[in-house]
């Protein structure tokens, strides 16, 4: 395989990653077998289902041997530098993917790795799932161009992959966070200048689902925040996406969540069960956009 990491969705072009969607469409059997014969390496410092899951079952359907490591088998920076592991892992593999706490030790293990490094999770980005989310929303709404994608909630990892992915696609992206935990100006301006979409944010999450064709959330409470869910719990009150506000959307607006949920929280539970939700189409597509990402990174192209 050649040497092409995969951090962040911005590490693709609008092209590529119109070319990784067409790709996910695909049967298995399209896109044959291009890592037939080589190691894939899959490292969790955070625990996973739906990203273990699909990777694992992504490599294996492109003919690759997925190697399931957890953090504390390596330690980073502890037993071994994320230095040494890269090099030593990139002798045993075609591909490494790591799902990290922090963005650095991906990005420490692509500058040292000869081989790909894709990034299925770190503080800053979530790639992957915004590859999964676009997916899901193309199928259920056409191409991206024109529409309206709401986020209600924090500005974390997911919501900046998926602002990316959609600004690039040509969406309008509106984001409702409380103060304090939604993107500052500058970051705005970052998601404004990778494509022909747009970005909006306020603080009323009225605002951000007026009108709109999608409504994505998250947990309050990400891993690596336990010790502030008292306080988001309290900050974020108003924040939940529930049946009247999902009213103020378009009509047929889709409710979309990467999961896992926490029903009454953050959504209710008549939402995310009920016909708008696209929870399960999602999950389910984070396999397809996992064997397409891969089989791109490997050279498939067409």
């Amino acid at each position: 395989m050649n040497k092409r990491d995969l951090l962040s969705v911005t590490d693709l072009s609008a092209e590529e990653l119109h070319l990784v969607l067409d790709l996910a469409e695909r049967p298995i059997s399209a896109l044959g077998r291009p890592l037939e014969g080589l190691g894939a390496a899959l490292i969790f410092e955070k625990p996973s289902n739906r990203t273990r899951q699909s990777m694992e079952m992504a490599v294996v359907q492109l003919g690759g041997h997925p190697v399931y490591t957890r953090g504390e088998e390596i330690q980073f920076d502890v037993r071994e530098s994320v230095e040494d592991v890269a090099r030593t892992m990139s002798g045993y593999h075609g591909v490494l993917g790591a799902r990290v706490f922090r963005h650095e030790v991906v990005e420490r293990l692509a500058r040292a790795a000869t081989v790909p490094v894709v990034n299925m999770l770190s503080d800053r980005s979530h790639p992957m799932q915004a590859l999964a989310d676009v997916l899901t929303m193309h199928q259920v709404l056409g191409r991206l161009s024109g529409r309206v994608v709401a986020w209600v909630g924090d500005y974390n990892n997911v919501a900046r992959s998926l602002g990316e992915a959609c600004v690039m696609l040509g969406a309008q992206v509106r984001y409702a966070t409380p103060d304090g935990y939604g993107p500052s100006s500058v970051e705005l301006q970052r998601l404004e200048a990778l494509g022909p979409g747009s970005v909006e944010a306020s603080v009323q999450p009225e605002v951000a689902v007026k009108g709109a064709d999608a409504v994505h959330t998250d947990t309050w409470t990400s891993m690596g925040q336990e010790a502030e869910k008292a306080q988001r719990l309290e900050t974020f009150r108003g924040y939940t996406v529930t049946t009247d506000l999902m009213r103020a959307a378009a009509p047929g607006a889709g409710f979309y969540h990467c999961a896992p949920v926490y029903r009454e929280v953050e959504v209710a539970t008549e939402v995310v069960d009920g016909p708008q939700s696209c929870v399960v189409r999602q999950g389910h597509n984070r396999l397809h956009a996992s064997r397409a990402l891969l089989a791109f990174l490997a050279g498939v192209r067409s």
